[in-house]
């Protein structure tokens, strides 16, 4: 029996393809191995946010044929589609598939396995009109699901070079959400997080239901008992969208709104739909309807001709928001973005410092965030038990506190239950069971 490793890169979406993926090759009668492991093929799926996404996805092609010479690897994902001739050239690699026909990933390996040729199939994302279906049938094992309903981005930000490695916008049709969504329910996954590369976005191209109708759907599923959105721009968050939210109470009150930079001069130039007082409004609004809410989001810094007084401003937004939880990244140029070829781009040790900064205060902002819950009780979500507590469990809280829980009577996986949270360790906080 022939083996199979994966590596993924990037996003929620790229975890739920190589699920998929993962499960052609079992269907083919592969037995699936560790990324490091000796194999037979392996597949990376590749991510190019940043400069660092192709850099690794390079760095682990030459790995794996280190690992095994004579193995067949597969490049696939939005590294593979914006730059199939820079992985085509890289020593090693026998298929190069972009961000289509994932779904045909065997049968190419199949047709390299007996070619001495490389095999490149990647096409003009740009053309493809329709969603491809990518399904995962066999989802055992795990709390929370994710479910891929959307692909494609029409935003065209300045900086991002998704829209291009993504293409436009594709809805999935709602009826085979539903039926994925029973299929969850079936394995009895007890948590979906609804995820895509512009959610907001969802229905626009199909003329008919929203992503509200998704949402709907999911809370219709009688063992189905939270429903989490990935990444959200906040302009969907208007007062009518935020009234029906509240109306599900399946709905976790955590809102991942990408942010990108909290100086309004900076989001004109990253070509974002929004201003800080928006956003602001926004945030005003969903803390008013649920006041544990948890609001994540992301932050760049160093974005061409941020100066010190922009930089800044976004550190005074930090502040006043009080997120939960920031991802921080620096900007990297990406050829084939508008940024890439503005003046004023920041040298990197600036970036370096106010990465730091803003680190620093994400921290702090995260620690105030958890100590307003010691001391309450709320409902967690075991999902494994931890790897670095002996005898603890690990889970979140529907507002997404990371818990810690022991349990010397009977495993806490896949159970929801009321702890007392006690104390905060490190990025989580150490809880009993009620």
């Amino acid at each position: 029996m022939e083996t199979v490793a994966f590596y993924t890169l990037g996003c929620k979406v790229n975890q739920y393809e190589t699920e998929a993926m993962k499960e052609l090759f079992e269907k083919a009668g592969y037995t699936i191995v560790e990324a490091e492991d000796k194999a037979d093929v392996y597949v990376i799926n590749t991510c190019t946010v940043t400069n660092l996404g192709d850099r690794k996805s390079r760095q682990f092609i030459r790995r794996a044929k280190r690992n095994n010479p004579e193995s067949i690897i597969a490049v696939v994902g939005c590294y593979a589609q914006i730059a199939p001739d820079e992985v085509l050239s890289i020593e090693g690699v026998n298929i190069i598939l972009g961000t289509k026909d994932r779904n045909k990933v065997v049968e190419y390996v199949e047709q390299a396995k007996k070619s001495q040729e490389k095999i490149n199939v990647v096409e003009d994302i740009m053309k493809t009109s329709e969603f491809e279906e990518m399904t995962i049938e066999k989802m055992q094992g795990k709390t929370r699901a994710y479910l891929k309903i959307q692909e494609g981005c029409n935003q065209y930000c300045s900086y991002c070079i998704i829209p291009y490695a993504r293409g436009p916008i594709r809805s999935r049709k709602l009826e085979d959400i539903v039926h994925e969504i029973r299929r969850l329910e079936q394995h009895g996954f007890k948590e979906i997080v609804l995820t895509g590369i512009h959610i907001a976005s969802y229905g626009k191209d199909l003329g008919k239901n929203t992503l509200l109708d998704v949402i709907r759907s999911a809370h219709n599923a009688e063992g189905i008992q939270r429903i989490r959105l990935s990444s959200i721009e906040p302009t969907i968050m208007s007062e009518a969208f935020v009234e029906e939210l509240s109306k599900l109470e399946k709905v976790c009150p955590h809102f991942h709104l990408s942010l990108q930079s909290g100086c309004d001069e900076t989001l004109k130039r990253m070509n974002r739909k929004y201003t800080t007082d928006e956003y602001r409004e926004v945030v005003n609004r969903l803390r008013k309807t649920w006041p544990d809410v948890s609001i994540t989001t992301d932050i760049m810094v160093g974005f061409p001709g941020e100066t010190e007084e922009e930089f800044e401003k976004t550190m005074a937004f930090v502040k006043e928001i009080q997120f939960s939880q920031i991802h921080v990244f620096k900007y990297s140029p990406r050829k084939g973005t508008p940024a890439a070829d503005y003046p004023n781009q920041i040298d990197v040790s600036i970036k370096q410092i106010r990465s730091e900064k803003l680190i620093q205060l994400a921290r702090e902002s995260s620690i105030a965030f958890r100590k307003k819950f010691i001391g309450t009780s709320r409902h967690v979500l075991f999902e494994t038990a931890s790897n670095e507590l002996e005898g603890y469990y690990e889970g979140f809280t529907d507002n997404y506190l990371k818990i810690f829980c022991s349990s010397d009577t009977f495993p806490l996986e896949g159970k929801i239950l009321k702890v007392k949270l006690e104390k905060i360790y490190q990025d989580a906080i150490i809880a009993t069971l009620s």
